[in-house]
């Protein structure tokens, strides 16, 4: 199943977060991984300050970025600038807690002009 952040605009920069306490119960987050897909690309880590980059007929690149990302014992959080208008980006958020555990979640994100 998948989740869906609200839209976000090209020029917007925001922060993205999954809140994991129902799922960890006493367990704290050891580390989150952020990875993102289109249907033109596979899915590709993401890390702090990279950004998503494809190029179509060497002409047009298309990008998003992860500006930051940061973790509390119980939400992930990735902050999103860039994206092209009416692109569909999936992310995923990969979790491993305290217990040695590892979960993942699914969100889409639509980047739309406002």
């Amino acid at each position: 199943m998948s989740y869906r952040w609200p839209l976000k605009d090209p020029d917007e920069t925001l922060d993205y977060s999954v809140d994991w306490s129902r799922f960890l119960g006493t367990a704290t987050i050891s580390s989150a991984v952020w990875y993102v897909q289109t249907s033109e690309i596979g899915k590709t880590a993401l890390a702090s300050g990279e950004d998503l980059t494809t190029a179509s007929s060497s002409e047009v690149t298309d990008s998003i970025q992860n500006v930051s990302q940061s973790n509390t014992d119980t939400v992930a959080t990735i902050n999103v600038g860039s994206g092209v208008n009416n692109r569909e980006y999936i992310f995923t958020c990969r979790m491993t807690d305290s217990t040695g555990s590892t979960a993942e979640r699914t969100i889409k994100l639509t980047i739309r002009e406002k």
